[in-house]
């Protein structure tokens, strides 16, 4: 009985030896085939992520289109706003240059006509006195750039404005011009007959483009509101480069005036002063014995620049005067242009008042006459009579052709008594 309970045990160990060595070699091929073991807890993984990877790639293009057009968007913005810079850098480079055109004039001439100097002995300093010319631009009006070449002599000429009811005066204006040689001179018309008169008498002329402010006074206008035009209408002639003569149409010329200018200042202009105090100033001295020992205060006083006869230059003070006169007489409809034209050459710089620094000069008062001079002086005395003006101005007198005529009479034709039969002044 106990061999039988012994080998039935021998073999039941058996078995389970058997048992587990089937189970480790199963275990074995299974681990070599199914490394990753029978059930795989992650078996979509590498679907995942190829399907990750293509929604990237998907995403990534939509997100490259979405970009390249907000970059072209922005590139629009971004040159419209460019060209709108541009433009402002162009604005400000023009005021930028005009400022600096205007602003420290002494510096400026320094540096044009050499470096500075320490002053001088006692006596021999002398102040810079002549501007320098602007930078002509043509770009202001080529029609008539391309006149005033043809026309000018040396960059300088006579200008007169004229419409239809100074007909008659503006041909002794321009009969004289002639008789004395003068060949750079420019009529601007105010309307057509003025053209179609000047063409026909073989007269440079110019009638600029329509502007209805100019043109309604140039057409109709008196004597005075003509004259007030002149200070708009020589902004270009400046611009352009060039020194004018401006005058006046009742004027009769006897020489050639540019024989006889000094070109040293901003303006140089003929006087309505009768006398060497009245044209080059003189120290007038006002009494008020209420003050006691200060009763007697001097005053400085010259008689005015006559604003139908000045040589202006080209320059940035004598742009700026033209600019003052003008923007003046367009605000204050009753101002005289001759008035509003001297206080904006003499007044000085004071509180609330910037002064115009411009150079000036006084023209000769026998050579650059007025009528004052000739019909209450000059007719009256020998020695007088025997000096030949360079012009005569009837500014003083209303009866202005018949004393042109007479004047081109004395002078011209020699008749002595021409001038007799004048008062010294006007009848009313």
């Amino acid at each position: 009985m106990a061999g039988r309970r012994d080998k039935g045990q021998s073999i039941r160990g058996s078995r389970i030896a058997i048992a587990i060595v089937i189970g480790v070699l199963l275990g074995c091929v299974i681990a070599f085939f199914f490394p990753h073991g029978l059930i795989n807890p992650t078996p979509s993984v590498p679907n995942r992520r190829i399907g990750k990877t293509n929604f990237q790639i998907g995403s990534s293009s939509c997100e490259s289109s979405e970009r390249i057009k907000m970059l072209k968007s922005e590139i629009v913005s971004l040159s419209e706003k460019n060209s709108e810079l541009k433009k402002q850098v162009r604005d400000l480079t023009d005021k930028l240059q005009l400022a600096e055109q205007g602003k420290d004039h002494a510096q400026k001439q320094f540096l044009v006509l050499g470096e500075q100097h320490k002053a001088g002995p006692f006596g021999t300093v002398k102040a810079l006195r002549t501007n320098p010319s602007v930078v002509p631009d043509d770009s202001v009006n080529p029609r008539l750039a391309k006149i005033l070449e043809e026309v000018a002599v040396q960059k300088e000429l006579i200008v007169v404005l004229a419409n239809s009811n100074v007909k008659e005066m503006l041909e002794v204006w321009f009969s004289s011009i002639k008789r004395v040689g003068i060949l750079n001179y420019l009529v601007i018309a105010l309307d057509d007959h003025i053209v179609d008169f000047c063409k026909s008498n073989d007269v440079p002329v110019y009638k600029r483009d329509p502007d209805d402010g100019i043109d309604a006074v140039g057409r109709t206008g008196g004597n005075h509101a003509v004259s007030g035009l002149k200070f708009r209408i020589l902004r270009e002639f400046l611009q352009l480069g060039y020194s004018v003569l401006l005058s006046d149409v009742d004027i009769v010329y006897l020489q050639n005036p540019f024989n006889h200018l000094y070109r040293d200042s901003d303006v140089e202009s003929m006087t309505d002063g009768h006398n060497n105090m009245t044209a080059y100033g003189y120290n007038d001295v006002f009494d008020e014995p209420a003050m006691g020992w200060a009763r007697y205060a001097h005053t400085m006083r010259i008689w005015v620049f006559n604003s139908g006869f000045f040589y202006i230059r080209p320059t940035i003070p004598a742009i700026e005067l033209l600019d003052r006169v003008a923007d003046r007489l367009a605000r204050q409809q009753n101002a005289w242009d001759q008035a509003v034209f001297n206080e904006e050459l003499f007044f000085p710089s004071h509180p609330g008042y910037d002064g115009l620094h411009a150079a000036k000069r006084t023209m000769d008062f026998y050579k650059f006459m007025n009528s004052k001079v000739l019909f209450k002086t000059v007719r009256k005395d020998a020695k007088l009579k025997k000096l030949k003006p360079v012009i005569v101005h009837a500014n003083y007198h209303p009866d202005k052709l018949r004393r042109m005529k007479a004047v081109v009479e004395f002078y011209v034709n020699g008749k002595q008594d021409a001038l007799d039969p004048f008062p010294d002044g006007s009848d009313w």
